[in-house]
This record gives structure tokens, C-alpha cells and sequence, in this order.
């Protein structure tokens, strides 16, 4: 260990002071220079790491000392440790020149390491005319060298020192790279996954958790941002739906209400038609005779008497009141349509044809946009007819002067939604620039003795008998209408004609 180390340097390096010692001694000796000897031993003893420096004789007796007031004395062996033991005769012959160390504390309390070496007889001593003694003697004394302890102590303790600080630092530095390497591997990805917990329960799936690494916890954060754009997508997935559903819902509520409107017109709709029957039959033969009396008199009076001219109104307001009647009568009427195959647009073309000379002289433009592939309908033409004029001449009067109308057609799938239809449709556009119809007028404009244009210009019948013309051809009537902008009539009819009413109207036919 470092004790046994620095001990051993300490012991190695009183051996070479010893081995200094004897060698700068040896002239001084052969010359017999006492003095000098005691300078060199004084000198040495100086030494910072030295203690004492005394020659001994085989006796025990100090010869020389770094302490003049040992000089002469005898050495205390008991005191001196194992020094008793190198002074033997036979342990001083077979012992090395130099390097027999021994410890001992001293009189002040203070730990020494003794080290003694040998002085030799050797044949140039014996030769030296000052020497004592004879040539057979082969030890002349001993030279012990006293080293203190307390600075091999005190690098003890440093060192000491030294090791503690360097293990605490060591252990605090690897504390130090321990728990940065549990932040980094265990406590981080730990702390992700509670952050990213806690935004999921929170409603955020958007957060993704960092992974870190590709152990357990990194597999672990994979699987967790799995998870997350999982639920995501099911997220999402659930939104759409809801949308989707409640996008249904209003669809499914509209055609409802869609329903629920043509229900209670369909209803109301017959109850005029009964009301109007009877109506009509009821008026049809007075007004008849009141015609056919009046124009009777009317003929036996003078021209241009006031009593002509009373007639002559009597007469038209009778009139009137007929056509009236008829139209109820038509109205009321449950008429099977003739059917027949009809070219739609040679049908627009012929019915824009009557009503171009009253158009020009109102200063309106009708315009036709057809188009020419579709097919041949399944329609009763006479019946389509009317319903086209009834709504050019519904334009002309919403127009007034100076306006345009625009006819078009179209072919279209699935046009009507609130049928069950999946066949294809021809749209017929009757578009006008008049004045338009209010939005609260709009859903009254199909029902019958409804209108807008005032007293003495209309009965309010036309739309109610196109409405059931249209219907009675398994098709529909749209409108859509902005103040001061135009109105603008969409008729749907179907391509596909149903085959058992095709051979139920043959049947009617043949038997007509």
C-alpha cells in the first residue's frame, strides 16, 4: 500500500545518507581528522529529513554525535529498541554494509526510523599509521542514522486526504453521471409519458411523445403515439359521422317537411276540387241561361244605347264567370293524360311561338337554350302545353315591358330528391327578369285561388292545375324566386315511363 511504499523510499534513502556518510568520512579517518568528521556529521544532521547522525563503537559506546552531549556516552538498548541486536558481534559481521532499519519513538514522543550501518575494517585502515587497531578486527563500529516519522506522517495523512477527496469527488461525479443517465434514460421518458398522458385525457390528440431511445420506453413511446393517431383517426372518424349523420337528419327533416307540405296540399288540393265540382255545377246552368237571355236582349236593343252598353257588360262579366266555372271544372276533373311519346322541344319551340307577338310588343326577349340530345318523353303533349303557357305567360305579366325570358332543358340524374326515383329527368327552365315573388308568398304559390297579381287579372288556378298536370306525369314543380331579380320555374319529367300505365292508357286508347 502507500504506506508500505513511502516506508520503503524513506528506508532506501537512509541507506544512501549512510552510504554518503561512510564514503565522505573515509578520508577524514585514514588522516585522523576528528574534527572534520564532526563537521560532516554536523552537516548532515542539518538536513531537513535528518534527526541525529552518531557513530557508535562495537561496545555501544558514541564515538561521534550530531549531539556533542551523547559523546562518550553509553547507548540506552533498551530505549533504542532493537539496536542491542546490531551491536552483536556476529549480526555486525554477517549483517550488509548499509540498510538495517529499525523504529523506535524517541525521548520527545516522536516515531524515528534508526538505520545503522557497519564501518568496516578495512586493509588501508589497518595500514594508516594512526590506527588503533590491529589488522584481525573486522568491525570498527556502527553509524546509525535517526530519520523523524512525522513528515512520512504527514504525507500519510495528505495522501490520505487526497484519496478521500478524490473518491468523494469520484463519488460524486458518478452520482452525478448516474443520475443524468437516469434523467436521460428513465426519469425524461418517464416524464413524456405522463405529460402525454395527461394531454390525451385532456382532449389533445395532436401531441406526439418524443422517443428517446430504442429500448423498452422507446418502444413504449411508439406504442403510446400509436395509440394517439388512433384514437385520432377514430376522432375523427366519429366527427365525420356526427357531421354526416346530422347533415342526414336535416336532409331526412326537410323531406319530411317536404312531405308533410305536399300531403296537406295533395288534401287540400282534392278538397277544392270536390268544393269546385260542385260549385261548378251548381253555377255552370244558371250562368247559361243568364248568357243566353242576355245576349238574346241584347240584340233587340239599339246601338249605342246606355241600355246596350249595360248589356254588353252583363254580357262579358257573364262570360267571365264561365270560364271560370270551366277551369274549375278542369281543375276538379280527375283527367287521365293521353300519352305519347313527344319531342319536349319541338313542344317549347311551338309554345313559345304563340306568345312571341304579345313578347315583342312588351319589349321582352325569349330566349331558348335546348338541348338537343334528349329523348322523346312519354307525355300527354296537349296537357305539357298548357302548363308551359301558363308559365310564359305567368313571366310575361311578373316582367311587364322590357325584360327577357329564357327557356332551357337539360337531361339530369336523380333530379328529384324527395322522390324515390333513380332514373334520369329532363329539367325544363322557365326563367324570367321580373319583378319576383316574396319568400313568405313562396310555399302559397301552388295553392289554388292564390295570387299575387291583383284584382281582375287572375284566378289563381294556373299553378294549381300545372302543379297536378305534373304530377299526374310522376314528375315535380320547383321555384326559386329573389325580389326585383327574377323568378325562375324548374319542371322535372321523368324519361322512364312506368310500363303498367303505358298499357293502361293503350287499353283507354283502344277502347276511345
Amino acid at each position: 500500500n502507500n504506506r508500505t511504499v513511502l516506508l520503503q523510499e524513506t528506508i532506501d534513502h537512509a541507506g544512501e545518507v549512510s552510504e554518503m556518510f561512510t564514503k565522505s568520512t573515509r578520508f577524514a579517518m585514514l588522516r585522523n581528522q576528528p574534527s572534520y568528521v564532526h563537521e560532516i556529521i554536523r552537516d548532515v544532521a542539518a538536513l531537513e529529513d535528518i534527526d541525529k547522525v552518531r557513530i557508535l563503537s562495537k561496545d555501544g559506546i558514541v564515538i561521534f554525535s550530531s549531539q556533542p552531549d551523547e559523546v562518550g556516552t553509553m547507548i540506552d538498548q533498551e530505549a533504542e529498541s532493537c539496536l542491542g541486536c546490531h551491536l552483536d558481534e556476529r549480526s555486525m559481521a554477517e549483517s550488509p554494509l548499509v540498510g538495517r532499519p529499525r523504529f523506535f519513538t524517541n525521548n520527545q514522543g516522536i516515531e524515528v526510523l534508526g538505520s545503522t550501518a557497519v564501518i568496516r575494517h578495512e586493509p588501508t585502515c589497518a595500514n594508516a599509521a594512526c590506527h588503533a587497531h590491529p589488522a584481525s578486527e573486522s568491525v570498527l563500529g556502527v553509524l546509525d542514522i535517526q530519520l523523524p516519522l512525522d513528515t512520512l506522517q504527514a504525507t500519510l495523512r495528505q495522501n490520505a486526504i487526497t484519496i478521500i477527496a478524490l473518491s468523494l469527488g469520484f463519488i460524486v461525479l458518478a452520482a452525478a453521471l448516474v443520475s443524468f443517465l437516469v434523467q436521460r434514460i428513465l426519469y425524461a421518458p418517464l416524464s413524456d409519458l405522463k405529460k402525454g398522458a395527461a394531454r390525451v385525457a385532456g382532449g389533445d390528440m395532436e401531441h406526439d411523445i418524443p422517443v428517446r431511445s430504442h429500448d423498452e420506453l422507446g418502444e413504449l413511446a411508439e406504442s403510446f403515439n400509436t395509440m394517439t393517431r388512433a384514437l385520432r383517426r377514430s376522432r375523427d372518424e366519429l366527427e365525420d359521422w356526427g357531421h354526416t349523420l346530422e347533415q342526414k337528419v336535416a336532409e331526412a327533416t326537410l323531406k319530411l317537411q317536404k312531405a308533410q307540405a305536399e300531403t296537406a296540399r295533395s288534401e287540400k288540393l282534392a278538397s277544392v276540387g270536390l268544393l269546385s265540382a260542385g260549385i261548378a255545377h251548381e253555377l255552370n246552368n244558371p250562368l247559361t241561361g243568364v248568357l243566353t237571355f242576355s245576349t238574346l236582349l241584347r240584340e233587340q236593343m239599339p246601338e249605342g244605347s246606355p241600355e246596350a252598353e249595360d248589356l254588353d257588360l252583363v254580357i262579358q262579366e257573364t262570360k267571365r264567370c264561365a270560364a271560370i266555372i270551366r277551369r274549375l271544372l278542369d281543375f276538379s276533373r280527375e283527367k287521365t293524360p293521353e300519352m305519347r311519346y313527344t319531342d319536349i322541344n319541338s313542344l317549347i319551340l311551338d309554345t313559345t311561338q304563340l306568345i312571341s307577338q304579345s313578347a315583342q310588343l312588351a319589349d321582352i326577349v325569349v330566349t331558348t337554350r335546348l338541348d338537343n340530345g334528349l329523348p322523346q318523353l312519354w307525355v300527354d303533349a296537349d296537357l305539357i302545353k298548357q302548363v308551359l303557357m301558363n308559365m310564359l305567360v305567368n313571366a310575361q305579366h311578373a316582367i311587364g315591358r322590357k325584360g327577357e325570358i329564357t327557356i332551357a332543358t337539360r337531361l339530369c340524374d336523380n333530379a328529384r330528391e324527395e322522390q324515390d326515383s333513380s332514373g334520369q329527368m329532363v329539367e325544363i327552365s322557365v326563367k324570367d327578369t321580373g319583378c319576383g315573388i316574396k319568400e313568405e308568398n313562396l310555399p302559397k304559390i301552388f295553392d289554388p285561388f292564390f295570387t299575387t297579381k291583383g284584382v281582375g287579372k287572375g284566378t289563381g288556378l294556373g299553378l294549381s292545375v300545372s302543379y297536378g298536370t305534373i304530377q299526374a306525369h310522376g314528375g315535380t314543380i320547383e321555384v326559386d324566386s329573389e325580389i326585383d331579380v327574377g323568378t325562375e320555374f324548374r319542371i322535372y319529367l321523368p324519361v322512364e315511363r312506368d310500363e303498367h300505365e303505358t298499357e293502361e292508357s293503350s287499353k283507354t286508347g283502344d277502347g276511345e
